[in-house]
């Protein structure tokens, strides 16, 4: 099988993976998955695709991942891993589609505005 690559982004984070038949090594930044991200729920975020999918342990992903936090770093290879196996195998899309695991979310931080403090933020009036 040759290798399958995907891009995921969440936030300003963006994640490239490469997917390959093998026995379910997550491989980010050249670190062990469990090591660079070192949360069970960031863990769980990572792996939740291949889950859904029911291809847990079935695939090697090799994952460059930059920007962001690592919350939204985690949100993004989730996303790419999700693409990849549907390009694989179009059938399990339903199943991650009913997971909202097909979807990228566009939320990002609102800019800060002018004569603020933060985006919506204003300053303190004192009536002295």
């Amino acid at each position: 099988m040759p290798t399958t690559n995907t891009s995921g982004r969440r936030k300003t984070a963006v994640a490239r993976i490469y997917l390959s038949e093998g026995n379910g090594n997550i491989t980010v930044n050249g670190k062990d998955y469990k090591e660079y991200f070192p949360t069970l729920p960031l863990q769980y975020i990572v792996n939740q695709s291949a889950e859904v999918a029911g291809v847990a342990g079935q695939y090697d992903v090799k994952v460059n991942v930059a920007g962001g936090g690592v919350k939204g770093q985690a949100e993004a290879v989730r996303l790419a891993i999700a693409k990849a196996i549907v390009e694989l195998d179009a059938e399990k899309k339903p199943a991650l589609r009913a997971k909202g695991l097909m979807t990228r979310d566009d939320r990002m931080v609102e800019r800060k505005k002018p004569g603020r403090r933060k985006a919506r933020r204003r300053f303190q009036f004192s009536k002295r």
